[in-house]
This record gives C-alpha cells, structure tokens and sequence, in this order.
C-alpha cells in the first residue's frame, strides 16, 4: 500500500511539473479530494507552491487553498514563495487576494508580520467586501501571532466596523471580541447600524454580534425589571415610555409613587435591539436562536421574556447535542422564569429513546416546574421513570421526588411514603438513593416519623452501598432518643463487621458510638470502647484522628477536659435540615449559551456579563453626525424642484404633465 501511494503521489508530482493547465487543474482537484478525506499530502507541498504563478485562475484557486491547509506546518518552503503571495494581493480577481491574504496570514512567523500588517490595511480599505471580510479573519490571527500590534489593529477594527456591508460585520465583531473586547467605545457610532444589519448577516455573524450587544446593552442601558411593581400596574407605559400629556396626568393621579421612585422608560436604542433579534428566533439555525434566548433573558423586560419559551421547545424536536444545549438553558431560566415554561410542560416528558443526559435534564426542568397545581401530574411521570432500567436516571427520579417534597410542602407525606415503599425494591442501587433521599426530608421532621427510622435499621442487614449504609447509621444516631431500643442492637451489629466496612461508615459508626455513650451509657459503654479499640489502628488516617478526638471528648484522660463537658452539645447540637438546591441555581451570572455557563466555572477568554448600570450612560454617544451633502433639503426647495420643468426651456415645451411622465 505504502508503494501505490507513493506512486500516485509521483504521479500528481508529474502532473503539476507539466505545462497543461488541465493536467495542473487534474492534480489540484485530486489533491484537495484527498484533503477532504483526511489524507496526508504535506509532501506533496514543493510541487504545488511552484504553481502559485500559474495564470490559470481555477489553478491557482485549488493552490492556494492547499497553501491555506499546509502553510503553518510548512513554514521554510511557504516563506520562499512570499513575493508571489504579496503579488496576489494586487491580483485585479478578489477570491485570489482573499486567498493571498488567507495563506500569509496562515504563515505563523514573526519576522513577517510587519508585511501582514501591511496587508491587512491594504486589505481593509479594498473595493471587495469578500476581501474586506477576509482582512477582518486575519486580524486575530496576526494578533495572537504578535500582540505588540494591538493598537494598529484597533485601528484597522474600528475603519472596518464602519462597514456597511453585511458580509463583514459578523466578522469584524468577531475580530473586535478576540482583540480589544474592552473598548465597547469603538461600538458606540456603529451600535444602530449593527442592530439593523442583523436580520441580513450570515448566521455565524448573527451568534457573535447578538453575543457582544448583549454585554454591550448590559453597560448602556437601565435595568427594564427595576421597578416590577410599576411595569406589573401599568406595563405599556412602562415598556414603551408615554406622551407628555399623559406623564402629567400619571403624576397629578399618582404623586406619592412618583416620589418614591421614577418610572422605567425604556431606551429607544435599547427598543431597537429587541425589537430587531426578535424575528430571529423563526431562524433554522439552534445557535442563532439560543442566542437571541439568552440576550431576552439577561436584557428584556420581565414580561416579554415569554416570546422565547416557543421557539425554545422547538428546538428540544432536534438532535441530542441541541437538545442538551437548550435543556441547560431552560434549566437555568426556569428557576426565576417559570411561568412561561409551564404551559409546555408536556414537553419535557421523558422518552425511552432520550439519552441519559438529556432525560437527568428533563428531570431538572420538571422538578423546577412544579407547583402546587401540576404536582400531582408530575409525581405521577415519575413513578413511570422509577420503573426505567436506566440505574442513573432512577437515581436521579429519586432525587427529583425528593426535590419536590422539600419545595411543596404539601406533598411532603406523599413523596416520603412513596420512598419509603421503594426500600423493598428488589434493585440495591434505588433502595440505596431511597435511604439517602429519605434522610434528608426526615431531617425535617423526624419526631413524626420514628417508625421509618425503625423500618430502615433493619435495612443494614440487607443494604451494602457504602453511602446508604453510613446515612441509615447517621439517621439512627442522630434520634437514637427516638428509637432506643434499637440504635444499641445497630451498634452492636455494625461492631462485628466494623473491619470490612467502607471508610464512610466506619466515620457513621464510630459518631453513632459516641451519641449511644453520651445518650445511653449503661447499655453501650463496653462497646463503644470496642469500637474506638478496633478504629484506633485502622489503615486510614482519618479515622485514626477521629477516633482519638472523640475518646479525648467522651471518655477524658484527666479530670479536667474542658471540652468534654460540652460533649452533648457538640454531638448532639440540632442540625438545620438540608436545603436540596438545583444545581443551576447559580448559573445565570454566566451568559447563558456559554462554555462557563454549561460548566458552571468560568473559562479561559470568557468575557464577564457587566452589572446593570445604577444610572443610564449618555444615550448621545450613539448618535452618528449625518454629513452635509447627504441631508434633505427643506420643503421650500423641495417645492420649487417640483415646480420647474424637468427640461430646459428650450425643449420643455411640451408641459409640465409631459414633463412629470418623464
């Protein structure tokens, strides 16, 4: 095989060493074919550089994109040929100066890029807005080649973003984020004509301006949900501002509420950017919608945000990596936004054929869903999903049914008894995420509840998960006073398979000794030692540590242990109930849509979504000085055009109706 593919590549060798421009045109379309497969044709890279001259242009086409793909790895041979390459850059065909550009801007060694620069500002003021965008892809390329340059290239950003061709804006903004994200002042002059470009640029463009405008509307304008209470009485006005007739009638009517604080109005520019994203969340493209998603969120008054609910759950029809994206999302705005999820409730019912990651997502947005009035609707579902024989999402039901007992108070009997049924589960693995659910609502009231304590001891004979086990030794000791009978018997149970336990239930026991001795002293004092005996020389460290610290605390040396008289409060202390949290709760200070936000840390190049500003910016900074020549002239002028003929005397003889029809 190494043989023919040597041969073959011989072959293409002497094809582009010919003189036929069809035999050149053979070799580079075979060459980029095999590209696209993925196959190696580095060595190939001496033979295709000669024909960078080659005045047939498809030729050249196919070269430099060949140029694009080996450039970087083939430095020495491409830095030969750099005199061809600037000569491309003159070339009166604008795809052979985009691709000229492309390759020297691919070519990543710092001794040229003083001509890169200059390339790139011959490039930025070119006739070609495909060239133009090119200039605009090389910028970031240059600069993380050599960021000593930023100051021309900001230089070079700001003639471009005055662009106002629709080819170059998304790529310009794109440029701007990698470059200067900070100078939100060179955005100022073009914000408007961004905002009105949108609708007509490629759908990339459309993710990365709708990105940079949300952080830029979060620096420039108020914040449109400051005064809820306001927008709730009177949400016109509020939204889109009021006559001055009707300001004065609402301050005559209402004088204390104006006192108390000034009406939101919302920013006309502020207006303009959500009124121009809107259409497109009817995009075909997930990115494009999601991002519009997140600028209505973290920037739309409180009671438009709905209009995203739609679009959104369309978009759960696609495919699993969309799904999973837009599942984030929702899980984020359902927990301040769940009102307008709610009518789509049925939506995020689980299917068998949904992966698991997408079903613990679903999960998530329906136990962020619930309420008082669809609760018994969505306990139903999960009882269906307990019966899965997916383990993980039977685990992660339980915990949802555990969620939703915490959140709704009224439910709280229902779902416990409903746990507790599932601890005769033939299953271990749900048994086990039972008993651990079970100890954190029995932490709410556990004085009702001391026949369940009973029922699961008797579970330590069957359960072997590690953490079950050390919940059920954790519950018992924690009300042994509520079960005192038993919590011996489980002492001494767990003292006889103390050596082979888990670590974490050898720390459960030794604390449940030590709540025995301190509550029970009579009955369990021989064999608290015998367990702190065999804990004194375990393997590991920790419980080493722990059990000298608890002999020290319960059963003092010297007389005069200051701390072991405090011994029942430290053991004993009544412990706040765990509050089970969504681990979304947090996630909305990240830009929604964002790898920091999908992984709940913040990446490397994440830019920070600024707070709301207490006082609005000067809205003037937007507003672009219209030049002389192109301003209207006044009616009167205008009157006087219309009136005189449109020939001259001599040959509008005809009329004025004549004239007019011309």
């Amino acid at each position: 095989m190494v043989y023919v593919s040597f041969c073959r590549h011989d072959d293409l060798k002497e094809m582009l060493d010919s003189n036929k421009d069809s035999l050149k045109l053979e070799a580079m379309k075979r060459i980029v074919a095999m590209i696209a497969r993925g196959k190696n044709t580095s060595d190939l890279f001496p033979a295709v550089v000669k024909n960078v001259a080659c005045k047939n242009i498809e030729v050249k086409k196919l070269v430099y994109v060949y140029l694009v793909r080996y450039a970087e790895e083939q430095q020495d041979l491409a830095l030969l040929s750099i005199s061809t390459f600037q000569r491309g850059l003159k070339d009166p065909n604008q795809l052979i100066r985009a691709s000229a550009l492309r390759v020297l801007s691919s070519i990543r060694v710092p001794i040229i890029v003083p001509i890169m620069m200059l390339a790139i500002k011959e490039a930025a003021s070119d006739m070609s807005p495909y060239v133009r965008k090119t200039a605009a892809h090389a910028i970031p390329k240059l600069y993380s080649l050599d960021s000593d340059q930023k100051d021309q290239l900001i230089e070079v950003i700001e003639k471009l973003l005055s662009d106002k061709t629709t080819l170059v804006a998304g790529s310009v903004v794109m440029a701007f984020e990698e470059v200067c994200p900070e100078r939100i002042d060179l955005i100022h002059k073009n914000y408007r004509k961004l905002c009105n470009l949108l609708i007509d640029v490629e759908e990339w463009g459309q993710v990365v301006i709708i990105n940079m405008l949300t952080r830029y509307a979060r620096t420039q304008f108020l914040n449109p949900n400051q005064n809820e209470s306001l927008l709730e009485e009177n949400p016109e006005k509020a939204f889109y501002g009021s006559d001055d007739d009707e300001a004065g009638k609402d301050e005559k009517a209402e004088p204390s509420s104006v006192v108390k604080r000034k009406p939101y109005v919302m920013d006309p520019d502020h207006r303009l950017l959500l009124r121009n994203t809107k259409p497109l969340l009817q995009s075909r493209n997930a990115a494009v919608v999601m991002a519009v998603a997140q600028l209505y969120f973290h920037l739309a008054p409180k009671a438009e945000v709905g209009v995203i609910a739609k679009a959104l759950v369309r978009l759960l029809r696609s495919h699993s990596e969309v799904q999973y994206v837009v599942l984030q999302n929702v899980a984020t705005m359902s927990i301040k936004r769940r009102g307008m999820f709610e009518p789509y409730l049925k939506s995020f019912y689980i299917r068998s054929t949904d992966p698991t990651q997408i079903k613990i997502l679903k999960l998530e947005v329906l136990t962020n869903l619930a309420s008082e009035t669809n609760i018994s609707i969505i306990l139903r579902e999960f009882q269906t999903y307990i019966r899965s024989m997916d383990k993980d999402f039977v685990a992660a039901t339980i915990q949802a049914i555990g969620r939703c007992a915490t959140n709704i108070g009224k439910v709280r009997d229902t779902c416990l008894n409903g746990l507790v049924q599932l601890l005769s589960n033939r299953d271990e693995l749900v048994v086990a995420e039972s008993v651990v659910v079970i100890k954190k609502l029995l932490q709410m009231q556990p004085a009702q509840h001391s026949e369940i304590i009973k029922h699961m001891a008797k579970l330590t004979d069957n359960i072997q998960v590690p953490m079950a086990r050390a919940s059920i030794l954790w519950l018992i000791g924690e009300y042994c006073e509520h079960v005192p009978k038993i919590a011996p018997d489980v002492l001494r149970k767990m003292a006889k398979t103390f050596t082979n336990e888990e670590d974490i239930v050898k720390l459960q026991i030794i604390n449940l000794a030590a709540k025995l001795y301190l509550t029970n002293s009579k009955q369990t004092k021989l064999l608290t030692q015998y367990v702190l005996n065999l804990a004194k020389y375990d393997q590991n460290y920790d419980i080493r540590d722990r059990t000298r610290f608890i002999r020290q605390l319960i059963v003092p040396l010297d007389k005069g242990g200051a701390l072991s008289k405090h011994a029942k409060k430290l053991f004993l202390a009544q412990k706040p109930a765990p509050i089970l949290e969504s681990p979304f709760k947090d996630r909305d200070h990240f830009q929604l849509g964002s790898l920091s936000h999908l992984l709940n840390a913040k990446a490397v190049g994440y830019q920070e979504l600024p707070d709301w500003p207490e006082e609005a910016p000067d809205p003037s900074v937007r507003n672009v000085e219209v030049p002389e020549w192109t301003k209207c002239p006044s009616r009167e002028k205008r009157k006087e055009r219309e009136e005189k003929p449109f020939y001259s005397d001599s040959e509008g003889e005809s009329g004025p109706t004549e004239s007019a029809d011309s």
